[in-house]
């Protein structure tokens, strides 16, 4: 894993860990299955790098984080602006896991998302789930899979994710 030569700082970061979503497929179902959050910039930066919480590792795989404009209203995710590719192991499991960037321009008060999938793994990503009404100002939780690649967003629930700019 490559580190970063300049200094972050988290401009969001929503720690709560309650729950789990899987990303990937048990292998007696081919349907891969994909994780995403949206969350909302508080401030300009330049954005280097994106840590989810690895809650299990039950099959080892790459991971692709892909960063993307968001449009709330059209619940659409744009073009990705950024990517990164990081293998799981068994040994990530309960871990803060670090996907860099190559440096990328957010604005305060846009809208992003990011969206995780594997081909060869079975990854439970941290989340945080809550009754309470709007708990999760910033954005929303997303899953989809192979039969349903527009997913679903969910209000009451976020990944465990933090999202750091650069100095």
């Amino acid at each position: 894993m490559k580190t970063t030569t300049k200094s972050s700082h988290p401009i969001l970061s929503q720690t709560r860990n309650n729950t789990t979503l899987w990303i990937g497929h048990l292998k007696t179902d081919t349907t891969d299955h994909f994780a995403g959050q949206t969350f909302t910039c508080p401030s300009d930066g330049l954005l280097n790098n994106i840590q989810v919480f690895s809650s299990a590792v039950t099959q080892p795989g790459e991971v692709i984080l892909t960063l993307h404009e968001f449009d709330n209203q059209a619940r659409s995710w744009g073009p990705a602006i950024g990517q990164s590719r990081l293998q799981f192991e068994k040994s990530d499991t309960g871990t803060w896991v670090r996907f860099e960037l190559e440096p990328v321009t957010l604005k305060k008060d846009g809208t992003y998302g990011f969206r995780l999938q594997t081909e060869t793994g079975l990854i439970g990503i941290g989340e945080a789930a809550s009754h309470a009404k709007k708990p999760f100002g910033f954005g929303q939780a997303w899953n989809g899979d192979t039969h349903n690649q527009q997913g679903h967003f969910y209000q009451y629930f976020s990944l465990a994710f933090k999202v750091e700019c650069c100095a």
